[in-house]
């Protein structure tokens, strides 16, 4: 029986799992992706014949690149960057095919002016790609027989990039109630996650066996590091001119999801304290299990928003966690280490009763039972939405040698020139424009990225091309093929970002159904053949030019270190400000949340970077251990910043102002003071390499942490000897960070065989 029980509830999870990808936003920008392409294709081969229509859908595929889901504002602006610099491209290209050797050169330029775009990050990658698929489907026609047929050709491109435009545009204007719901429920689920880590973390969960370690701090660090990304994706669409109840209801919904995220990281160093204790297991079990049900309540919140429905309200933990608190009361008399591991508890029990009172507030937004602070979210919104206006500040910032923009542009113009080069030598050389394909979107900026990429092209290219070859041996009419490749192109579209193999086997299908649109010869097996040796040849040279004129990561962290030092300094002043004592004004607050954006997103852009380095070999890979020792004793700062703002915003009447205002002052002073952006080298930093080093070696808590304080009750009594520890733990913290700081730029500055 309790097998079949468990495989019910394995099928139901799957389920589960299955419904929220095909409710995702990125499945719907898919299928509108997909349905462009049918219409315009379908419009243009119906009104100007079939060699129009393909090559529309060229232009089709090159404009919906970066079609993913946005805010309206500067949608089409966006759009059009690709075909305005692809379609000039095209017609020099078209021109040339007659001249191999011109035709090369021309490839190797096109191709270096296109990664330029690189230089716009996440913004600018997408427009790069697709300046390079016009260029590249470009050389799967036939040569031009004059002048006239080029044009012609690159003006049905053209048509077919305006027409998917304008579509584009007034898709994502239709559907943008939907996909701030979908980006809402998305973030729900990412925090439902980070809370389940969370309580892993308080108390392992007996029904898994493939948990991380309780103790261990990475997992967290990651589902911050997701979270973030996730983040700034619902703001970038949720907070986009709330104006409507709807909108503003799930604006605010983000809004406390942003505190809810602040209220489980602020209890991480109590869990820890506790955790070394052998007296409370059986109550950091109850609190586990505590939050394992807010996370599921928050999952079904987010399940509910994405199938249209109202969800239930999600149960009231008020309850447990008094009882929780009643359980340790017997423990919270004396000095000695049991009784402050006691009151610690009670603390982060305390903690829990905000987000628990967070949880009921999200779920009455939901329901629309509550209103959001309009104040917070009409005041705020335009400071967290990512711009949307082209900056020639990257472009002016891009010429010097160590630039990874650079250096990517010139790596992928090289591979792109060997490239050419051999499949032009091939004896089956009809499709040499597949081997530039699998380069362009193989080769990446990372050696990390570029590896998980290379096996997944070549895999999703094997099942790709053989279910292609099967298809196109059945020779089935044109409209049929038109119809898959729609599919094909939808579901290579949603999944790049997500599954990239489900991508690769889609562009394979796709990919063969077009070249045979375009007129390509040949029959389906040998097809199949040649597409496989062409990917396996282009994933071999991406694969090699990754370590051409590389980029190592090594190379990149300094950077980071220091920004995310400066962000945790700036956090520090904005969170410790007395402003918050009394009521807070606007900017002030919105200089405090926009400064605690700015440390959360550093700090995952490290940990993303110490993680890509992992891929790179051995002799140019950074100190990791000291890296994610840097990265823990920042998080514990954050968290102990977190939990000193929440004192200051939810209970100031059992604050003494007096008593605090020094050193509040104090600690912003020396926190900001400590953690100014240091030099790469320092005449004290080996010693602190050293100590850093040593202190990889066990985790235990701080010896300052260690000794017995006399705390008060943290549910009735004045807690302004609460906020003084906090205030004297992230003191030293700031001094940890620092000095693990100074230990990584000391191994960063060691002789590199690289850069």
């Amino acid at each position: 029986m309790n097998g079949i029980a468990l495989a019910g509830w394995l099928r139901g999870l799957r389920r589960q799992r299955t419904l929220r990808i095909l409710l995702s936003s990125y499945v719907l920008n898919g299928v509108s992706c997909a349905m462009g392409m049918l219409l315009v294709s379908s419009v243009v081969r119906a009104a100007f014949g079939p060699a129009a229509g393909a090559m529309a859908t060229v232009g089709v595929i090159a404009t919906l690149a970066p079609d993913l889901v946005s805010p309206r504002r500067g949608k089409l602006a966006y759009l059009i960057a690709s075909p305005l610099i692809g379609l000039p491209l095209l017609v020099a290209m078209q021109g040339l095919r007659g001249q191999p050797v011109a035709l090369g050169i021309f490839l190797v330029a096109a191709t270096f002016v296109s990664f330029l775009g690189m230089a716009w990050g996440k913004r600018g990658a997408p427009v790069a790609i697709g300046v390079m698929l016009t260029v590249v489907f470009g050389m799967s026609t036939p040569p031009p027989q004059d002048t006239h047929e080029a044009l012609l050709r690159t003006a049905y491109c053209g048509l077919g990039s305006l027409l998917y435009a304008l579509y584009a545009v007034l898709a994502n204007l239709l559907l943008n109630g939907r996909y701030r719901t979908q980006r809402t429920a998305e973030l729900l689920l990412a925090l439902a996650a980070l809370m389940l880590a969370h309580a892993r973390r308080i108390a392992p969960d007996a029904t898994s066996d493939s948990q991380p370690a309780a103790g261990d701090v990475s997992e967290l660090l990651n589902r911050h590091a997701a979270l973030a990304t996730q983040l700034q994706a619902a703001r970038d669409v949720v907070l986009e001119s709330p104006r409507t109840p709807r909108r503003q209801r799930l604006a605010g919904m983000l809004g406390v999801a942003l505190e809810m995220r602040d209220y489980l990281i602020a209890g991480e160093l109590d869990v820890d304290r506790v955790r070394h204790h052998p007296g409370h297991a059986a109550a950091l079990a109850a609190l586990a299990s505590v939050y394992r049900a807010m996370a599921g309540d928050l999952a079904r919140i987010a399940d509910t928003l994405l199938i249209g429905r109202q969800p239930e309200p999600p149960v009231d933990q008020a309850h447990r966690l008094a009882g929780l608190a009643a359980q340790v009361a017997a423990d919270d008399a004396g000095a000695d280490e049991r009784a402050l591991a006691a009151r610690l508890l009670r603390g982060v029990a305390f903690r829990a009763t905000h987000q628990n009172g967070a949880l009921q507030q999200l779920g009455a937004l939901a329901r629309g039972e509550a209103a959001p602070d309009l104040n917070l979210v009409r005041n705020n919104w335009r400071l967290f939405v990512s711009p949307t206006v082209w900056s020639l500040q990257p472009f002016f910032g891009l010429w010097h040698w160590r630039q990874p923009a650079l250096r990517h542009a010139v790596r992928a113009a090289l591979a792109l020139g060997v490239g050419y080069v051999i499949a032009s030598v091939l004896p089956w050389g009809a499709h040499d424009y597949w081997v530039l394909l699998t380069i362009i979107v193989v080769l990446r900026g990372s050696l990390a990225q570029t590896l998980e990429r290379r096996n997944q092209r070549v895999a999703g290219a094997l099942v790709g091309s053989l279910l292609a070859t099967g298809l196109l041996a059945l020779i089935p009419p044109a409209w049929v093929l038109l119809l898959i490749m729609t599919v094909a192109q939808g579901v290579a579209h949603a999944f790049a970002a997500q599954r990239y193999l489900v991508t690769a086997i889609a562009a394979a299908v796709m990919g063969l159904l077009q070249a045979h649109m375009l007129g390509a010869d040949g029959s389906p097996t040998f097809a199949l053949f040649e597409r496989v040796g062409d990917t396996l040849l282009g994933a071999a040279i991406a694969w090699g030019f990754a370590y051409v004129l590389p980029s190592w990561e090594r190379g990149q962290l300094a950077r980071l270190i220091r920004r995310t030092l400066k962000a945790l300094g700036r956090h520090a002043r904005l969170s410790l400000g007395l402003a918050t004592l009394s009521e807070i004004d606007t900017q002030a607050d919105s200089a405090w949340r926009l400064a605690r954006r700015e440390a959360y997103d550093a700090l995952s852009e490290l940990v993303l970077a110490t993680q890509r380095s992992l891929a790179e070999p051995r002799a140019v890979r950074p100190p990791v251990p000291l890296l994610e020792l840097l990265q823990g004793r920042s998080y514990q700062l954050l968290a102990q910043l977190s939990a000193v703002k929440s004192l200051l915003l939810l209970r100031p009447e059992q604050l003494r102002a007096n008593l605090i205002a020094a050193p509040l002052q104090q600690s912003a002073s020396r926190i900001e003071a400590a953690l100014t952006p240091l030099p790469s080298t320092a005449p004290d930093a080996p010693p602190v390499a050293a100590q850093a080093v040593s202190d990889t070696e066990e985790d235990k808590p701080d010896e300052r942490d260690a000794r017995p304080e006399m705390l008060p009750d943290p549910f009735l009594q004045d807690v302004s000897p609460w906020l003084l520890r906090r205030l004297r733990l992230a003191e030293d913290l700031a001094a940890q960070v620092r000095d693990n700081a100074r230990a990584v730029l000391v191994e960063l500055d060691a002789p590199s065989p690289t850069n």
